[in-house]
């Protein structure tokens, strides 16, 4: 469909393809509205809990008029060279990051010169900048602190961590690209497992809370419905750029009883990302490529699934609000249910052992779910037990 914006504006207005919108690929932008939306959502989650006295505000001192630290410095003058390493190269490599954004920013390449001339400027600037606002005594503010304010780091350690874990899940599930390829599948644009993605985000979040001393299982409660919106966010960026993450070809015949549109049966992924299929006849484009057979258009029944289990646990928070973590935990039950029947119509690598062939979603759907499931029978035991 659109791979990229030049393929949306296309359509909408008639303008050519793959010109310099090509630069705006449609996955990587409805990935960072999935990051977005879960911040959103979480924050608003958190200052519920927070205004309900779930959470107790910690005592964080604040120095103001203070000259810049030489952590800080350092931090400015990182992003910086990133900045320029990059930047420049990728304006230098115009074409390529036209074709493949993601591969030329996440690989190695770039230019020093520029980066280092980007780490001198931000880390002066910076140090100039806090200069101009020093007192003579730094003014120091004690201010009440909840989860909720903290959403910025929260959500930079789990889109980092999820990005990361995505990658190494991806890693394992083609072994065989690796060994060919190390720089290249490590560090290539390509490759995101979402179950990685979900499990390293967990883990990195649960340790900066330990850190931070805050109760986790609230925390999570409020992070189930920001998990699976964004999902489904994320899941109609795959649908929209054809990444792969399709059917299996959908050969029956449409039901007398559907009623939906016919491409939500059977649907051909025209102009997906990967050019996989069969040609496009008169079509002049990078991606000109259709399926052939079409295929169950699997990412937008899971954004459909996504959605309605984001509703039912918003509809369910107040109601199992006396036991911390069980949101969660239902959570978990419905995003195992729900992968484990799409991966019987989607296209994934298979292993067997003991005679059982199945997939690493699917394995990691059954144990969600059987985590899930122990979670609220132990939570509804202790609870009881408590009130009892």
């Amino acid at each position: 469909m659109y791979p990229d914006l030049s393929y949306l504006f296309h359509d909408l207005f008639g303008t050519p393809v793959d010109n310099w919108l090509s630069i705006f690929k449609t996955f990587g932008l409805l990935l960072v509205l999935a990051i977005l939306s879960a911040a959103v959502i979480l924050h608003r989650e958190l200052k519920i809990r927070a205004q309900k006295g779930v959470f107790r505000p910690a005592k964080v001192q604040f120095e103001y008029g203070k000259p810049a630290g030489r952590a800080e410095l350092i931090s400015n003058a990182i992003w910086g060279f990133v900045l320029g390493y990059k930047g420049f190269y990728a304006v230098q490599n115009l074409e390529l990051l036209k074709q493949d954004a993601a591969g030329v920013l996440l690989s190695l390449d770039g230019t020093w010169w520029t980066g280092l001339a980007m780490a001198a400027i931000f880390a002066g600037g910076r140090y100039w900048e806090a200069q101009k606002k020093a007192l003579p005594k730094p003014r120091v503010e004690v201010k009440d602190i909840y989860p909720h304010d903290r959403i910025g780091e929260i959500t930079m350690i789990a889109a980092i961590s999820g990005v990361v874990g995505a990658k190494v899940f991806a890693i394992v599930e083609d072994i065989d690209a690796l060994i060919k390829d190390p720089a290249g599948t490590i560090f290539s644009g390509g490759g995101l497992a979402i179950y990685g993605g979900l499990i390293f985000g967990f883990l990195a979040v649960t340790f900066y809370l330990r850190r931070k001393k805050i109760p986790v299982m609230p925390v999570l409660d409020a992070v189930a419905p920001a998990l699976i919106i964004a999902y489904g966010v994320g899941r109609l960026g795959c649908h929209l750029a054809g990444d792969g993450d399709w059917g299996i070809a959908s050969t029956l015949p449409q039901p007398g009883w559907w009623f939906l549109p016919d491409w939500l049966w059977a649907y051909d992924y025209p102009h997906n990302v990967l050019n996989e299929g069969v040609l496009i006849e008169g079509f002049q484009g990078r991606y000109n490529h259709h399926l052939n057979p079409p295929v169950f258009p699997t990412p937008v029944y899971e954004t459909i699934a996504a959605l309605l289990i984001g509703a039912i646990l918003l509809a369910l928070r107040n109601r199992v609000a006396a036991y911390p973590g069980m949101l969660f935990f239902i959570y978990l039950i419905f995003n195992g249910v729900e992968r484990f029947w799409i991966e019987k119509i989607r296209v994934n690598p298979e292993y067997t052992n003991l005679g059982v062939t199945y997939t690493q979603a699917e394995f990691i759907s059954v144990v969600l779910f059987l985590i899930g499931l122990a979670g609220v029978v132990v939570l509804w035991r202790r609870t009881g037990k408590k009130n009892s």
